[in-house]
């Protein structure tokens, strides 16, 4: 686990690319039970103004939030995470899938001794995460 001690704001965390398939989707979709249809049938996404097949929301955040967890070195370190959905990622049918491409960099010490975290994470160059940010405490 990372220490404290060795942190600095101005730290910028390794970066993590993640490829999101359509059998992940699938996987999210069981697991959560989140069966809408906007993210396994590319008929309907299109029909209501979708680009395609979109990835849940919140399988792309918590995806995003092994940047810090990896980091840390341990998820429990996490004691606050979240985000803003900003645009969706079109997952195409193929066994590419779409690339999230996601930074981190330590911006705060707060006044518990916690470490303020901002994650990036963008499709294509675009954010598709706001204001996402972690609070992460280290021994």
């Amino acid at each position: 686990m990372r220490a404290a001690a060795g942190v600095s704001v101005g730290d910028e965390l390794p970066p993590l690319t993640l490829r999101i398939t359509r059998a992940d989707l699938v996987r999210y979709a069981g697991a959560s039970g989140d069966f809408n249809p906007i993210h396994w049938n590319e008929r309907f996404a299109r029909e209501v103004g979708l680009p395609g097949v979109i990835a849940h929301g919140m399988l792309t955040m918590g995806l995003a939030g092994r940047i810090v967890t990896e980091w840390a070195g341990d998820p429990g370190a996490v004691v606050e995470y979240g985000v803003r959905f900003g645009r969706p990622v079109p997952v195409p049918d193929d066994d590419e899938g779409a690339l999230v491409e996601v930074t981190g960099k330590v911006t705060k010490v707060l006044d518990d001794g916690t470490f303020k975290v901002n994650v990036t994470a963008s499709f294509e160059g675009k954010s598709v995460l706001g204001g996402a940010s972690a609070r992460v405490r280290l021994p």
